[in-house]
């Protein structure tokens, strides 16, 4: 038995029918070829909008650790300058001077 593409007809034998079949099998395929579309552009919507959320933290936490390394950049060059802030008490005088 060999089949063929070529001679097969429509499933009804009515025009009508065969009309109506084609008809919904092209509305079927359009309305899924929307949705998936319409799905599509949902998720991507949702992947950009987390990337952007997780840009900006990574942004915000580089700031962050940016300025406190510059902070604590200012407070080793002033160490390495010889300026030292605190307390002194004299214990014993120099009888010389």
């Amino acid at each position: 038995m060999k089949y063929s593409s070529f001679n097969q007809r429509l499933p009804a034998g009515n025009p009508i029918a065969n009309v109506l079949v084609i008809f919904v099998g092209a509305l079927a395929i359009s309305v899924s070829l929307v949705l998936g579309f319409l799905a599509f552009v949902v998720l991507a919507t949702i992947v950009a909008v987390l990337g952007a959320i997780v840009g900006l933290r990574v942004w915000w936490l580089n700031r962050k650790l940016a300025r406190s390394g510059r902070a604590s950049g200012q407070a080793r060059q002033d160490a390495q300058g010889g300026v030292i802030e605190g307390e002194y008490h004299v214990v014993k005088r120099d009888e010389k001077s």
